[in-house]
């Protein structure tokens, strides 16, 4: 790695790294990330759009990623979900204000093993996979005692606290990335910017204007 001045080979920042796999560049922002920011490193934007392309974008967290994706769980039926079925495509966007950075990743999505899924759900906590039942999430509901009651009426229906089982609606999807992109902020808006991009399934490097 070229270190002249504080910058790799490409004339970035040496926070950019020279890395050839933009997933292993994320690990090392996500890990610098864990240590600056105050709560949720692992928050993004999700970005979905129905079939006919009208767009809605929430937050969410990450709960897990490898060269195969970016993992997070969701009611199927809620807003993103419906999104989802109807078209995978989809965009992840982490912003660290703490560390002026941003990674920005795109991609199709497909849902998760179901082990992945039983895994994850049986490690929250009890009353969050009672809450996975009790909320039809994104529905309407005439007010809020109406859910209140639907949560005691599953914490009666599953009183085991070590065994509820997972929902069949209620999942995860992995968002395979065709494009990741790292952000720096510099002052006066000339900020640096990295893209990925998979061609003939290999990452790809460019640096982008700002």
């Amino acid at each position: 790695m070229n270190q002249k001045n504080g910058q790799n080979s490409l004339g970035l920042d040496i926070c950019f790294e020279d890395e050839a796999n933009p997933i292993v560049l994320f690990k090392k922002w996500l890990a610098v990330a864990e240590k600056s920011e105050i709560n949720d490193p692992n928050a993004l934007s999700l970005a979905t759009s129905t079939s006919n392309g009208i767009p809605s974008v929430r937050m969410v967290l990450l709960k897990g990623y490898s060269e195969k994706g970016f993992i997070f769980y969701t009611n199927f039926n809620s807003k993103k979900g419906n999104d989802l079925k109807k078209n995978p495509n989809a965009s992840m966007c982490f912003h660290w204000k703490s560390l002026r950075r941003q990674i920005r990743i795109s991609g199709k999505v497909d849902v998760v093993e179901d082990k992945v899924a039983d895994d994850y759900y049986n490690s929250r906590a009890y009353r969050s996979r009672i809450g996975a039942w009790a909320s039809s999430q994104s529905s309407v509901m005439k007010n809020r005692k109406e859910l209140i009651e639907r949560f005691e009426q599953f914490e009666k229906k599953y009183p085991d606290q070590k065994n509820v089982p997972r929902p069949p609606h209620w999942s995860g999807w992995n968002l395979k990335p065709e494009q990741i992109e790292f952000w720096l902020e510099i002052k006066n808006r000339i900020h640096e910017r990295l893209n990925y991009k998979k061609e003939n399934n290999k990452w790809v490097k460019e640096i982008l204007y700002p």
